[in-house]
């Protein structure tokens, strides 16, 4: 593959495929097929040594492609979906009529018919899931168009060759007058569709070079510098597939664990409330940064320590943008939501939770935000409050404002159940909180993949999240707190970064973010969190939230329909997390039958074992979506759940 190809990598056919598919069209133009003299009907005014030639001007009639030639990387043997999940302008270019171009003869149209070429397979395509990650394999075949409707070469202006080296020429040699895209219709038809099919550039000499999709019209978030990118806020593009809908077959090209199999059957992972998987943008940039970046930051004159500063601090830009946050002084990156949390009670809440003080936290909670308030309470002297929840796991706001009073200094809650998938609301019990004069921490684990996160809406003082929750890797997270809060916080760790000056009498702190960043830290992985984070804003979360809500629909409507199975969980506003337990069955037993299927979820406590006591259990098992799941893997979890039930009911 040519390396200095600019479209190299991208997904399209190369030149050899072209040449082939086009020679193979033309000479079997002749060959037995319904028309005058054997042609094609439409094409019968050619004459019999016109119609013969099978070569294409430039490309050798073995179909070799000429030393030099463009290689776009495509696998031999398929043919791309063209027109599949387009959006409808670019699709509509295959085989429009175009009435401002005369006919070439009464006999020719001014648009050919596009023949649809039959879907391949599975079992022709390396038997991959629909939309896995192929890069080279199981790509889906050509809808919409057949191999005919395939250029031989970059245009078609020029005559056909004779084997004698005379040449023909057809009276109008435009395309489009087949109903043949034009060179930049085909360009636009080949290109990848899949937002995360991104360029890997090489580094630049203007600055440290990034795994952007600049061939997809995407932006780059201000902050970040990488070359040939305008610093402009990303937007959901029209080419991802989004414009008349979410096309989750698209999206799951993107992620390679797709291709992977379990006892014999494709990965069905519904253990999204546990960790995301990860697109193929995120694993390549975190592998770019060791391959070009690696260094540490902030303080080196070196170019890689300036590489490695501009992506950590680049991400952290990326951060700030993707919560709405002010400055990028209100992001610290962390190990996820549980340091985050610890980070805020062991600095923050020893310097200002007192004795007497009350902490408020619901019954919905993740042990992480029920353990380090303990703790505070057992250093202070203070008192754990608890708000209750209804029969649907609803938080009862009434009982949550009998709570409050001026002893309150603190309010902890989750955003969204990991055990129940209920939604809070948020914004009304941050009010709340503040009209009796407390701080509010927002937990957003588990809300910030599946709906839109807005610090400056919800008007929390902390926010916090987990970078494996929502498609980026482990050992990474991110803690906003408001800039002066956070200034005004004593640090929790003492080391390098986090200081001005130190001697032996004192140490002057920087203000934050630095001050809560001691030592080395995860810096690739903040780099991947970035990725992430772009790769989710691409997407758009407005638009992953409606899929993700048409599919706990869908999957909540079947399960209720099984024999023996217990939704726990009902709220009106939920995302989506759908724990149950089935009768005559132990919580690990369905998930290890569920397992034997390829399908992930997960069986026990869930870290919440208070939520789970309320309704007198112990465990449920969770399936949980993301925008990657499909109603078919949803079918699959239902029949297997089925069967279950109908082999106890015999029993």
């Amino acid at each position: 593959m040519s390396t200095s190809d600019p479209v190299a990598g991208l997904g399209l056919p190369d030149v050899e495929l072209l040449s082939k598919l086009a020679n193979q069209f033309f000479s079997a133009l002749p060959s037995g097929v319904p028309g005058t003299n054997g042609l094609p009907s439409g094409l019968s005014h050619l004459s019999a040594a016109q119609a013969h030639q099978p070569k294409v001007p430039g490309i050798p009639a073995d179909g070799s492609v000429p030393t030099g030639s463009p290689d776009f990387g495509f696998s031999p043997g398929l043919v791309p979906s063209a027109t599949s999940a387009l959006p409808s302008a670019a699709a509509a270019t295959v085989g429009t009529p175009l009435p401002e171009t005369p006919a070439i003869s009464p006999s020719i149209p001014r648009s050919l018919p596009v023949t649809p070429a039959p879907t391949v397979p599975p079992h022709l395509t390396g038997d991959v899931p629909l939309g896995a990650s192929a890069h080279g394999v199981g790509q889906p075949s050509a809808q919409g168009v057949s191999a005919a409707a395939v250029p031989a070469s970059p245009s078609l202006n020029n005559p056909l060759a004779s084997s004698h080296g005379q040449s023909y020429s057809l009276p109008v040699a435009n395309p489009t007058d087949f109903g043949l895209p034009t060179d930049a219709e085909l360009k636009a038809l080949l290109s990848p569709r899949s937002p995360g099919a991104a360029l890997s550039a090489p580094p630049s000499s203007g600055g440290p070079a990034y795994y952007f999709l600049e061939h997809a019209g995407f932006k780059q978030p201000a902050g970040l510098n990488v070359p040939g990118l305008s610093p402009e806020p990303m937007v959901a593009q029209p080419s991802l597939g989004l414009s008349n809908g979410f096309d989750v077959n698209l999206v799951r090209r993107d992620f390679p664990i797709f291709k992977e199999r379990v006892n014999g059957r494709p990965l069905i992972w519904l253990d999204n409330a546990a960790t995301t998987q990860k697109p193929q943008s995120v694993i390549d940039r975190v592998s770019y940064f060791y391959e070009h970046e690696n260094s540490n930051i902030h303080r080196a004159a070196h170019e890689l320590a300036a590489r490695a500063t501009d992506a950590y601090e680049g991400a952290r830009e990326t951060t700030r943008q993707f919560l709405n946050a002010r400055s990028v002084n209100e992001i610290v990156f962390v190990r996820g939501t549980t340091e985050a949390i610890n980070l805020v009670a062991k600095s923050w809440g020893r310097a200002n939770i007192k004795q007497s003080d009350e902490i408020i936290v619901s019954h919905l909670e993740h042990h992480a935000n029920i353990v380090p308030w303990q703790q505070l309470c057992a250093f202070t002297g203070a008192k754990l409050r608890v708000i209750p929840v209804d029969d649907d796991g609803q938080i009862l706001l009434d009982e949550y404002a009998k709570l409050l009073n001026p002893r309150t200094k603190l309010v902890s809650f989750t955003q969204v159940s990991n055990a129940l998938g209920t939604v809070t609301p948020a914004k009304q019990m941050v009010a709340m909180a503040h009209s009796a004069g407390a701080r509010v921490l927002v937990d957003g684990a588990q809300s910030v993949s599946h709906m839109r996160s807005d610090v400056i809406e919800l008007d929390c003082d902390w926010f916090v999240f987990s970078g494996h929750k929502i498609f980026g890797p482990t050992g990474i997270g991110a803690l906003y707190g408001k800039e002066a809060l956070l200034n005004e916080t004593p640090p929790w760790q003492g080391g390098g970064n986090m200081i001005k000056d130190v001697t032996f009498e004192h140490t002057e702190y920087h203000d934050a973010p630095g001050r809560f960043e001691a030592g080395t830290g995860n810096i690739a992985d903040a780099v991947g969190l970035g990725a992430a984070l772009e790769y989710v804003m691409r997407l758009g979360i407005d638009a992953i939230g409606a899929y993700e809500h048409e599919l706990l629909v869908y999957a909540t409507r079947l399960l209720k329909d099984v024999p023996g199975l217990r939704l726990i969980g009902t709220a009106k506003d939920k995302a989506s997390v759908m724990s149950f337990t089935l009768q005559g069955y132990k919580t690990e037993e369905v998930g290890a039958a569920l397992n034997k299927e390829g399908i992930a979820v997960r069986s026990g406590h869930h870290c919440a074992q208070p939520i789970l006591r309320r309704f007198g259990l112990e465990a449920t098992v969770r399936p949980s979506l993301a925008f990657y799941n499909t109603t078919g893997e949803v079918d699959t979890l239902v029949n297997t759940l089925h069967r279950l039930s109908g082999a106890h009911r015999r029993v």
